[in-house]
């Protein structure tokens, strides 16, 4: 019996068996959840990925940013669960135009898209799910640290910073329904995602020293080598 054995969950975010994603996918089915998957753009790709996992699961289509989608969540959803014991958000997306560099120069229009979608999405998605969900049910999604300015990152640090302040406002909101909601921050890994960041071996080279959480600077705060 695993820790999540019984548990129902809608996995987002995952586009190649590379995805963080894929790996909480199957992680949460070898302890014992049901889960259920969305894709959006190329959801056949989404769909043969879904193969690779323990038990391969149903892979719903799902923009964020269409109303529509939203709206038929729980009813599709429903189709194969008859609930939902968690949601993991891991979408996040921001044209080329807004990253690498290009802070000073990228146009509101992009600059939105990367809020909509990396930020806002996190309240959209938990509002088409609330129906399914009850007390003792938990929101995840996936944060880059947004304490700091990175390197390359620009815009896209801004949309996390604003999904770090979405997940406190969501909590306040959803807490007294018994439903919580939590960051996780991986650090920069070398996933799909990150491939589409330009420069981001800038990124992940200064991750080693000013993430918030480092062996270094641990080492220099207690006064420890081990």
């Amino acid at each position: 019996m695993g820790i999540l054995d019984g548990k129902r969950i809608l996995v987002t975010g995952v586009l190649t068996d590379a995805s963080i994603a894929f790996h909480v996918a199957k992680v949460a089915q070898q302890e014992g959840a049901t889960v259920v998957l969305t894709g959006f753009g190329r959801l056949s790709l989404v769909e043969r990925i879904a193969k690779r996992l323990p038990d391969p699961p149903p892979v719903l289509e799902l923009d964020v940013t269409d109303a529509g989608h939203l709206d038929s969540l729980a009813d599709r959803v429903r189709e194969h669960v008859d609930g939902l014991d968690g949601v993991v958000h891991g979408i996040g997306f921001a044209p080329g135009t807004a990253m690498g560099g290009n802070f000073l120069s990228t146009p509101w229009p992009d600059v939105a898209t990367a809020v909509q979608v990396s930020a806002y999405s996190l309240k959209s998605l938990s509002m088409a799910a609330l129906p399914l969900m009850s007390r003792g049910g938990s929101v995840v999604a996936m944060d880059f640290d947004a304490s700091v300015a990175w390197p390359v990152y620009d815009w896209m640090g801004v949309a996390k910073a604003a999904l770090e302040s979405t997940s406190r406002y969501l909590a306040r909101f959803l807490g007294p329904q018994g439903i919580r909601v939590n960051l996780m921050s991986a650090g920069p890994l070398r996933t799909m995602a990150a491939k589409s960041i330009p420069g981001f071996d800038v990124l992940a080279k200064a991750w080693s020293g000013r993430a918030p959480c480092t062996c270094s600077r641990w080492a220099a705060a207690t006064g420890r080598t081990s």
